[in-house]
C-alpha cells in the first residue's frame, strides 16, 4: 500500500552548492498527495490519527508498517477538497515532512537529507523560508527540519520494532473491507492487515501484561476500533462519485 518515496517526484540531496538561493513557500496545499490512498503512520501517531482515518497494517517486503487510509481506490485520496485542503484534525508526519525526507544507499547505515524539487512551494523569489544563509550555514528553519525528520527516523525504527513483536506473536491477519454507501453500492477494499481480536485473546497472561505495560495494548485496541473510519469513506466517496460502466475496469508545502 505505501512505500518511503510515495509523494516524491524528483528527490535530490540538499546541499547549499544547489540550494544555496532556494527558499521554500508553505502553501496551505496537499496537491502532491492527491494521489494517494494511504500513507505510513508512525506508532506514536496512532492515538492521534484513529480519531480521523482508518489505520490498518501493510506489508513492505517482510516487514509490515501501520497506515492510514486515505480513500477507496488507488490514485483517491477522499480527505482533500477541490482546493487541495486537507480535511481531517490530524496530518500523518509522513505528510507533513514533505517535500524533506531522508534517502539511505546503505541499507540505514547513513542518511542524506533530500528535497523535491517538484514542490510548487520551492522558488527563488524570496518567498517562504530560506534554506541556507548568507555564508552557507543552515537557516533556523532548515534546522528545524533536519531536527523534524531525524525525530521521524527515531519514530521509523521504533515502529518497525513494534510491528516485529506484534509478528513474531503471529498477530496479523489479512482483512477485506466491504463498505456501502447511502445508494447501496458497495465497494471492496483488501491488501491489508489488522489484529485478530481472537488471536489477541488468545495469548498468555504474561504477553498481555508485556504488550499493557509497554501502551501496545492500548494501541491495538485503538486501531481496532479506527476501522469504523472505513463507512465514513464510503459515505464519502461513493456517494460523491458517478456510478461506474458495466465496461470501466512541519514541515514546508502544508502550514
Amino acid at each position: 500500500m505505501t512505500r518511503q518515496m510515495l509523494l516524491y517526484e524528483r528527490a535530490v540531496p540538499l546541499s547549499k552548492e544547489r540550494h544555496g538561493d532556494l527558499w521554500v513557500a508553505a502553501l496551505g496545499q496537499y496537491g502532491f498527495a492527491r494521489g494517494v490512498n494511504s500513507v505510513p503512520v508512525m506508532a506514536t501517531e496512532i492515538m492521534a490519527a484513529a480519531g480521523d482515518y482508518a489505520v490498518v497494517f501493510a506489508r513492505q517486503g517482510e516487514a509490515v508498517m501501520p497506515a492510514v487510509v486515505l480513500g477507496l481506490a488507488d490514485g483517491q485520496n477522499a480527505y482533500l477538497d477541490a482546493e487541495d485542503r486537507w480535511q481531517a484534525r490530524y496530518v500523518p508526519a509522513f505528510v507533513r515532512r514533505y517535500p524533506f525526507v531522508f534517502a539511505s544507499n546503505d541499507g540505514g547505515q547513513t542518511f542524506t537529507l533530500c528535497i523535491d524539487e517538484a514542490f510548487q512551494g520551492c522558488n527563488r523569489d524570496g518567498r517562504g523560508q530560506r534554506l541556507f544563509a548568507e555564508d552557507g550555514s543552515q537557516s533556523p528553519y532548515l534546522e528545524n527540519v533536519v531536527a523534524f525528520v531525524k525525530q521521524y527516523q527515531i519514530e521509523f525504527n521504533r515502529t518497525r520494532a513494534i510491528c516485529e513483536r506484534l509478528q513474531a506473536l503471529d498477530l496479523f491477519e489479512t482483512m477485506q473491507a466491504t463498505v456501502k454507501g447511502s445508494d447501496g453500492r458497495e465497494v471492496r477494499l483488501g491488501g491489508f492487515l489488522a489484529i485478530g481480536r481472537e488471536r489477541l485473546k488468545g495469548l498468555e497472561a504474561s504477553v498481555l501484561a508485556e504488550l499493557a505495560k509497554g501502551d501496545l495494548l492500548e494501541m491495538i485496541h485503538v486501531h481496532l476500533h479506527s476501522l469504523r473510519h472505513f463507512q465514513r469513506l464510503g459515505e464519502g466517496i461513493l456517494d460523491a462519485t458517478p456510478a461506474p460502466s458495466p465496461f470501466d475496469a512541519p514541515p514546508a508545502g502544508h502550514a
